[in-house]
Parts: C-alpha cells; sequence; structure tokens
C-alpha cells in the first residue's frame, strides 16, 4: 500500500517544560483506519490537530513525500481534513460554514454541488434541511456532528479524514448509519477518500472500524494488534 502521510520524530509542547508527546513516528497508507489509542491527556487530539498543520510541533510531518508547506498550507489542509469533537464551536451556520470554506482559493475547483451533496448525506442520516440555516451553538451535539461529518463528505477533497470522536453524541442506530457510509467512502472507487485517522473511546466501535490500532504517549507511540473481542 502506498504511504500518504509519514510523522517523523513528531513532538509537541504545552510549553518548554511540559511536553504532551514526542518521538512519534508512524505511517499512515492507503486503505488504512488507524485508530488512536491512549490515556486521557495523551494527545490524541493535539496529534490530529498536528497532522492537520493546525498546531505548532517538532518533527516532520509528510503527505506524499512533501511537507504541508511544500504542497501550499491552505491546499493541504483540503486533503487532509479535520473534523472536531465539537464543531458547535464554529460561528454561523453550517450554511455560512460551507459557503466560507467553498470562497477560499484552494478550493476554487469546487463545485457548487458541495451544499447539496452535503445536505444529502445529513439528510441519510436523520438531518433536517432547516436546521442547515441554524447557528451551530442552537444545535445539539449530535445534530452539530452529523452535520460536520456530512459536510467533510460533501466537500468530497479530503484523501485522509482525521475524526475527533465523529459519533461521541449519537445513538447507536446513528452511529451504525455514519460508520457504515465512511466505510463504504473508503472502499469505494469514486470516492477520493484514502485513509482514516479516528479517535474513540469506544472499545466496540474501534472494532468494527479500526485495521490498525496506535497507542500514544508522552515518551512515543507503539502499534498494537487487532483488539480481540471481550
Amino acid at each position: 500500500m502506498a504511504k500518504l502521510i509519514e510523522a517523523r520524530n513528531v513532538a509537541c509542547r504545552k510549553d518548554q517544560e511540559h511536553i504532551i508527546f514526542s518521538q512519534l513516528n508512524f505511517d499512515v497508507n492507503e486503505r488504512d483506519i488507524i485508530v488512536l489509542q491512549g490515556k486521557s491527556g495523551a494527545g490524541k487530539t493535539t496529534l490530529l490537530k498536528c497532522i492537520a498543520h493546525l498546531n505548532v510541533y517538532d518533527g516532520e510531518i509528510l503527505y506524499q513525500g512533501r511537507t504541508a508547506k511544500a504542497h501550499g498550507v491552505p491546499s493541504f489542509r483540503t486533503r487532509i481534513f479535520y473534523v472536531p469533537q465539537r464543531p458547535a464551536l464554529l460561528p454561523g451556520t453550517p450554511r455560512d460554514f460551507i459557503a466560507t470554506i467553498t470562497s477560499f482559493q484552494s478550493r476554487k475547483s469546487a463545485s457548487s454541488g458541495d451544499l447539496a451533496r452535503a445536505m444529502d448525506v445529513s439528510k441519510a442520516w436523520g438531518i433536517d434541511e432547516e436546521l442547515w440555516d441554524r447557528n451551530w451553538t442552537s444545535l445539539s451535539g449530535g445534530e452539530a456532528q452529523r452535520i460536520a461529518l456530512a459536510t467533510a463528505m460533501g466537500l468530497n477533497t479530503a484523501e485522509v479524514l482525521l475524526l475527533d470522536e465523529p459519533t461521541s453524541a449519537l445513538d447507536h442506530q446513528s452511529t451504525k448509519l455514519v460508520e457504515e457510509f465512511i466505510l463504504n467512502e473508503l472502499r469505494s472507487s469514486e470516492s477520493g477518500l484514502k485513509a482514516i485517522v479516528w479517535i474513540t473511546h469506544s472499545e466496540e466501535q474501534a472494532r468494527r472500524v479500526g485495521t490498525r490500532f496506535l497507542r500514544i504517549s508522552p515518551s512515543g507511540c507503539q502499534e498494537e494488534p487487532l483488539m480481540p473481542e471481550p
């Protein structure tokens, strides 16, 4: 399998005296679904933000053999797409959000169908169209999570999705619908999606979706075998 992302000696600090993690070395290959594991505070979310070039870090993270700066950071972020756990922190409405990001120069090739595709995806997950015109802060946790994910899928530019507890606010049925859609996108020859890095605290979900398991700690990371059934 081709390497999409290479992380070499990656480290991140809270400040000069407090290291979140260091010496992280791993690859993300095509068709990988890497489940990040580790204790609370180990830096799982921080690592996703480092991969997305949203956090300052030491070391090197390459996408297709080049740094984010070599690709151009805006263009890089269209290919390596971070979906936060709490999108309610975003300003305005979901419709405003899509209008803003599709206006960026890095998305000049995006089509006018981005919003329609995202709405179609979210509708299949039980989201009414009128919710796209509500302020993010007025949406429930589950509504906001589904709309944020539907936005990522509707834009259809990501080769690597970075998912931070994407279904933590959803019930079991909604969770399964979201999982099945994302996994089908990864398997589809018509989708540009090639790999996923996924944070989940659910062992059952990790077993359902994960193909590789990476445990991170302050001193490094270690790949673990597939999680056995309890």
